[in-house]
């Protein structure tokens, strides 16, 4: 009986350690957090899209902390109102506001974008967060492959609706979340739409590529306007984004795969520290067309610096939004 009891003392204390560890492993893989405290948003107004969960959730919670007029841009109306709640009773803040917004819809947004300028005569951030992520292959409305749709058109024509509000309101911040998936992507001019052949995982990088490639030729067309615009990767985070990645989604992984994972994912929290400091930082104040992660600035891939694809790239996204150089505010 004392034997197996030592054996079992032993065994809870080895079980015990490696938790332990797990758990140290976990806190040092968070990355870095956006440390100015003193920070705030009082009265700015700002719209993050895809905000009733994950990064978004995090972000729409932290800013409205700070001060700011949140407009949650969701398509799930009801999850939107239930994180709308949560982030007013934490917050004390009344100043956060639900409106619907459907990135794979262009009527969606353009009613969002409708509403909102008969509201607000400013716009401070703009959040381009929400996203999708290796899923099968749909078209949106206007019959556009998924992830490049919502990822990358649908933001596209939201920011050119939007220009006018954060020209007036300058100096301002659109903030385009991107991912180090970029690095693998590649623009097939082509087969943009993937009407040929679809792979979800390039299909999700090619669209990660357009994020940082509109940041960049965005902030070339926005000199002189005191609007900046970066992009970021958040870092590999657990959120429901990862819904379609089949690793994730059998018992087998839940079991084996997902112990072994878990210490290396960031937590939503953590996940959305890169996006508060682009939006927040005052050191930031005149940067523009970078890219960070981990609250730092990091280079780009080599095809994100393509000038010619990406001024290709944004003449296709124009005819495709239907947005006209001039009647969407860029100029």
């Amino acid at each position: 009986m004392s034997i197996f009891r030592s054996k079992f003392i032993l065994a809870s204390s080895a079980i015990g350690s490696l938790i332990g560890g797990t758990v140290l492993l976990k806190d040092y893989m968070q990355g870095a957090s956006f440390q100015k405290a003193d920070v705030r948003a009082d009265g700015k107004v700002v719209i993050v899209t895809g905000a009733n969960t994950g990064i978004g959730k995090e972000t729409a919670h932290a800013l409205a902390r700070r001060g700011a007029h949140v407009y949650m841009a969701c398509r799930d109306m009801k999850k939107c109102e239930e994180a709308r709640k949560e982030i007013v009773l934490d917050t004390r803040n009344p100043q956060v506001y639900c409106r619907e917004c459907d990135l794979a819809s262009m009527q969606s947004i353009r009613e969002f974008a409708k509403q909102f300028k008969a509201e607000q005569p400013r716009l401070d951030i703009l959040i381009n967060n929400a996203g999708v992520m290796r899923c099968p292959r749909t078209l949106t409305k206007e019959g556009i492959e998924m992830q490049l749709g919502v990822n990358h058109m649908g933001h596209f024509l939201l920011t050119n609706l939007l220009l006018d509000q954060l020209k007036l309101s300058a100096p301002s911040r659109i903030v385009v979340v991107s991912s180090l998936a970029h690095t693998r992507g590649r623009i097939a001019v082509e087969d943009l739409n993937s009407a040929n052949s679809y792979d979800e995982a390039k299909a999700y990088e090619q669209s990660k590529l357009a994020n940082v490639m509109f940041t960049r030729e965005l902030a070339r067309r926005l000199e002189g306007t005191g609007v900046t615009v970066n992009s970021l990767h958040p870092g590999i985070v657990d959120t429901e984004l990862m819904r379609h990645m089949g690793i994730f989604n059998s018992w087998f992984s839940a079991v084996f795969v997902k112990p072994f994972v878990w210490p290396f994912l960031k937590s939503p929290l953590y996940g959305a520290q890169t996006t508060l400091y682009a939006a927040l930082d005052p050191d930031l104040e005149k940067v523009t067309g970078q890219y960070f992660s981990d609250c730092a600035p990091k280079d780009v891939a080599e095809q994100a610096k393509d000038e010619r694809v990406a001024k290709w790239l944004w003449a296709v996204s124009e005819k495709w939004t239907g947005t006209l150089t001039g009647t969407a505010a860029v100029s």
